[in-house]
């Protein structure tokens, strides 16, 4: 059965473009000319901060331009649909589309702030973190409260405030955070290490689930980042960008597997992960690998004895797809109650004007009840993200 008009699509990942205001408006004066700003620079809208220049890639903006016009260079505000960065227009091109609720990743900060982690000025750029959180929650998702998802991100180069920060925004009504899918490439502490514990416990208690982005490490297979709001850096001599996009899922291939034999999942029995913008054709491999060497690696490794990977898995862990026929062929091996959908909303991937088009297109097999899990009821019980009932009358 295709899509209904019953169905309301909550995407759990998409992006906005932060306004030229974001920072100067909640920086203290005296940080303003280190905070980040817009600057012109040869006919483009650069981001200034903490002394360096960062470019707003093209890609992170294509919503209603044809691929022939897609690229890495820089753009201009006028440039975008003002839906990139525009709440209230957001709205209207959700509407468009077709869908009802989004959770949007920044842009520049880096999907999980990563530009701010290496920003020389910790206590700017714990400023910065903050300033993000209050414009996306308080200015952002106020504008329309049951259509927009509060996420923070937090200082994640001290434990401290980043359990801090945690606290602050889930008081705030945030439903997850934005946590680095591996913070190792950034010279952060693994998911092994007890470093952690102190954000897992909040978020527990607050069943606030941890976001983990595709590249929010800085790391995708032959490029680094120095922010997700950047043009990239080959670290494979003369390999074309279309390697990393095409290679995005495999990062969270390593998160997953990462996570599973952590020993975390069975200290914070309540902890959730949303893999964001991996795909899920890949899970049941992932899954049948990984249980596949338990059976055979336990007894001699520091790895739980009695419980599957791929059990752990099914409890702590939600995927989403764009566009994926293999991994829906494949849902129950996934999970039906563990699969979300996203319309990464103005980026490359995104089906744009036409996603719920294409979204009944690769659900047409689908059973009704299993299609309301997949684009709405499993992101809302996820996020804690209730329906909010139509006005009578």
């Amino acid at each position: 059965m295709p899509l209904q008009d019953h169905h309301q699509i909550v995407s759990v990942d998409d992006h906005l473009i932060e306004h030229p205001r974001v920072w100067q408006d909640r920086l203290p004066e005296k940080f303003k000319g280190n905070g980040p700003r817009i600057v012109e620079r040869d006919g483009s809208h650069l981001w200034s901060y903490d002394g360096e220049i960062f470019p707003t890639i093209g890609l992170n903006a294509v919503a209603g331009k044809p691929p022939q016009e897609w690229g890495t260079d820089p753009v201009r505000y006028e440039e975008m649909i003002p839906g990139c960065y525009d709440p209230v227009a957001r709205i209207a091109d959700m509407d468009l589309d077709g869908v009802q609720a989004a959770l949007c990743f920044p842009s520049f900060p880096g999907f999980g702030g990563s530009t701010f982690f290496r920003g020389k000025d910790k206590e700017l750029a714990l400023l910065c973190v903050q300033a993000w959180n209050d414009f996306y929650i308080d200015e952002w998702c106020a504008t329309a409260p049951d259509r927009y998802v509060p996420l923070g991100i937090l200082p994640v180069w001290d434990i401290d405030a980043t359990v801090a920060e945690a606290e602050r925004v889930a008081a705030k009504g945030a439903r997850t955070v934005s946590f680095p899918d591996s913070p190792v490439p950034m010279g952060l502490p693994s998911f092994h290490s007890d470093h952690w514990d102190g954000l897992w416990r909040v978020c527990s208690d607050a069943q606030m689930p941890v976001s983990l982005h595709f590249g929010s490490g800085s790391y995708v297979p032959g490029f680094s980042f120095s922010s997700m709001a950047a043009a990239p850096t080959p670290t494979v001599p003369d390999a074309p960008f279309a390697v990393a996009i095409a290679l995005f899922s495999t990062n969270l291939m390593w998160t997953t597997v990462d996570l599973l034999f952590s020993g975390k999942l069975q200290k914070f029995p309540d902890l959730q992960f949303s893999l964001s913008e991996g795909g899920i054709g890949w899970v049941p491999y992932i899954l049948e690998r990984t249980d596949y060497v338990w059976e055979r690696h336990r007894y001699y490794q520091p790895i739980d004895f009695d419980t599957r990977p791929s059990d752990l898995f099914r409890r702590h862990f939600y995927g989403c797809f764009i566009d994926d026929e293999h991994g829906l062929a494949n849902r129950h091996t996934v999970g039906v109650d563990r699969i979300t959908l996203e319309i990464d909303f103005p980026h490359s991937d995104s089906n744009w004007p036409n996603s719920r088009k294409r979204a009944a297109e690769v659900l047409a097999g689908v059973p009704d009840d299993e299609c309301s899990l997949i684009v709405e009821e499993n992101a809302r019980r996820m996020l804690r993200f209730p329906r909010v009932p139509a006005p009578v009358g």
